[in-house]
């Protein structure tokens, strides 16, 4: 019997394959997941939600850019996406003035930047996932659940190794 999957590192050599990295789980996302994006400036966040919202909602795909300047953006599509950078925000309590926390529970699929700003209201039940630079183009991306929903996703996205080049590190393929 095998061991549940605790967290999954996949190691990217290019934007492409980055995006590639968002596509592939934008086919696991479902109406009210939670996808957390944590990592410095220029660790690929972005590239990655361009490859989810690519999937899920495919006529944006060109029109995704970080909403830092913008706190949240939507993207229309079955189900919709809405993309949220909380670095200007000073806590949880501006997010529940903007009414976060209803669309957090709502049926989009939300992927958050910034996460630790409105850690109190995140759901219990998410993904998180985080940006590391392993080089100046190689990124190491590192998926942790939280929940049952988190941890289908993670199990989901492990079985699906092959979907970008040297995706999953040795380490962790032997884990599997």
């Amino acid at each position: 019997m095998s061991q549940p999957v605790s967290s999954l590192v996949i190691e990217t050599d290019s934007p492409e394959q980055t995006e590639a990295v968002g596509n592939r789980l934008g086919t696991l996302l479902e109406p009210g997941d939670v996808v957390t994006l944590s990592g410095e400036l220029g660790g690929g966040k972005t590239c990655f939600v361009r490859g989810v919202v690519a999937t899920l909602a495919p006529a944006s795909k060109e029109l995704v850019a970080s909403p830092t300047f913008a706190i949240l953006n939507e993207y229309p599509g079955q189900p919709a996406v809405l993309h949220y950078d909380c670095y200007r925000l000073r806590g949880s309590d501006d997010a529940v003035e903007l009414g976060f926390e209803e669309q957090l529970s709502g049926n989009a699929v939300c992927l958050i930047e910034w996460p630790e700003r409105i850690a109190v209201i995140l759901p219990d039940d998410r993904l998180e996932v985080l940006f590391e630079y392993s080089d100046e183009t190689r990124r190491c991306i590192t998926f942790s659940p939280h929940g049952g929903r988190g941890l289908k996703m993670l199990e989901q996205l492990a079985t699906t190794g092959d979907f970008c080049k040297k995706s999953l590190s040795e380490e962790h393929r032997s884990a599997m």
